[in-house]
């Protein structure tokens, strides 16, 4: 028998159905596992937080299988202590940062010398399309060679905040994008400090700085940070996720269970693996991405950090895994199958987020379901239920029944697939639909809309 087809699902934060998701905060590191000293109190457990981001999976029939959203990696109570590490940066431009940057609207603040006239420093972006961003090389085709080049461009944030009138504090993975302090991320990680908490970034050489967040987009669980530092930063080297092939080697960067600079690697096991999920805010948003998949170990904590190739460029934001547990307070880990953003997503979304903008959202203005086969499971396109009128869709002649069966001859098998699809493109762009009217396939061309931002709001 077939195994039923992939076909994910939201879930909200908080929403303790087993076996979706755990919550924020993970094991003491001075527990027995990590070697706590004889004789030592036991470590007190983590509690329970609020915000427990997941990924799931819906089956045509029979049990959920699951995907999450990764969930902080940090110990409950709060982020690892810096008493004794570094503190970067000082006071350079505050008052332009919380002018900039409260509230997660305004543009990035720019770097410069405090005295006038002091030439300004150049800033070195790896949203910047016209050149290579880091000059690091691999020298083989090795991880270690890897390591070495991406690590000083990763780092972890430590994330305390509210929600719902719960405290919640744990840890994610952050991509350093510009030198003067961007970074890029998982929303999920840091829209617990969006309205009130803090953010620490911890940088690969042990130092620190606080971070704020420029802005946020809920669809496609992106985000970027700024922090305030008086020395450049090494930013990662962006490469495309259209160039990905299945089998090929990649690298995972990030800090599973709080663990920071962990690398790990893998495959790329399958590619435009449509993956949904709720943003854990109110607003009941969900995001569908069309994910790489990967068997590189990827964790709690892993979130927002970098899944690269063997040249060291950036390809994934690592997001998702999917998980065993069966139990909402059970403590799930890597089972070779997890999913990243594809970077040509993520490098669309930041670049608007860094200049203060809403981030626009492609549509094709109508509204789909999955369409089966007669055993109820086998879904083999997205059958049409609603066209809005003056829409892409109906600019485009789409009508009610029509089943959409491929965008630019990529297969879509689903809803959610073809939901996914389109996330990768931007308003404005033309697709292709392959579309089923009639018993006949006919071939569609549709000049994507806007949402104006609507979708994130």
């Amino acid at each position: 028998m077939s195994s039923p087809p992939f076909d994910p699902q939201s879930r909200p934060y908080g929403q303790n159905t087993p076996p979706y998701g755990q919550p924020y905060g993970q094991p003491d590191p001075r527990d027995p596992a990590y070697g706590r000293p004889p004789g030592a109190p036991p470590a007190q457990q983590p509690q329970q937080g609020p915000y427990t981001h997941r990924y799931e999976e819906r089956r045509g029939a029979g049990q959920a299988e699951t995907t999450q959203v990764l969930p902080f990696g940090g110990v409950a109570g709060g982020p690892p202590s810096t008493t004794d590490q570094p503190k970067r940066g000082g006071l350079i431009l505050v008052a332009a940062l919380l002018a900039g940057l409260v509230g997660g609207v305004g543009g990035a603040a720019g770097y410069g010398a405090l005295d006038d006239d002091e030439p300004t420093t150049r800033t070195v972006s790896s949203l910047d399309t016209d050149r290579s961003t880091s000059t690091r090389t691999v020298s083989s085709d090795n991880v270690e060679g890897v390591a070495a080049k991406v690590l000083p461009s990763t780092v972890q944030l430590n994330v305390t905040g509210e929600s719902n009138g719960s405290q919640a504090a744990g840890s994610g993975t952050g991509i350093i994008i510009s030198n003067d302090g961007e970074i890029l991320t998982n929303n999920h990680v840091v829209e617990a400090a969006a309205d009130s908490g803090t953010i620490t970034v911890s940088f690969n050489d042990g130092s620190t700085a606080d971070g704020t967040i420029v802005g946020r987009d809920d669809v496609t669980d992106l985000a970027v940070v700024k922090v305030d530092v008086d020395a450049e930063l090494t930013p990662a080297t962006l490469g495309s996720s259209s160039d990905l092939k299945v089998g090929q080697s990649v690298v995972a960067v990030g800090s599973p269970f709080g663990l920071e600079s962990t690398v790990t690697s893998g495959i790329v096991s399958a590619l435009n693996r449509p993956v949904s999920s709720s943003d854990g805010s109110n607003s009941g948003t969900s995001t569908v991405f069309p994910a790489i998949q990967t068997d590189a170990a990827i964790n709690p904590g892993n979130s927002g950090g970098p899944l690269v190739d063997l040249d060291g460029n950036v390809v994934g934001i690592n997001s998702a895994i999917r998980g065993t547990s069966s139990s909402a307070t059970e403590q799930s880990g890597s089972i070779g199958l997890g999913f990243a953003i594809p970077v040509d997503l993520a490098k669309n979304v930041a670049k608007q987020l860094t200049k203060g903008k809403t981030v626009e959202h492609a549509r094709i203005g109508i509204t789909v379901g999955n369409k089966t086969e007669s055993d109820g499971i086998t879904s083999v396109g997205a059958v049409v239920k609603e066209v809005t009128d003056g829409g892409a869709g109906d600019e485009a002649g789409l009508e009610t029944g029509d089943v959409i069966t491929a965008l630019n001859d990529n297969p879509i098998n689903s809803s959610d697939g073809l939901v996914a699809a389109i996330r990768a493109y931007q308003p404005g762009e033309t697709v292709t639909l392959a579309v089923i009217r009639g018993g006949e396939t006919d071939q569609v061309e549709v000049t994507l809309d806007s949402d104006g931002g609507s979708l994130g709001s």
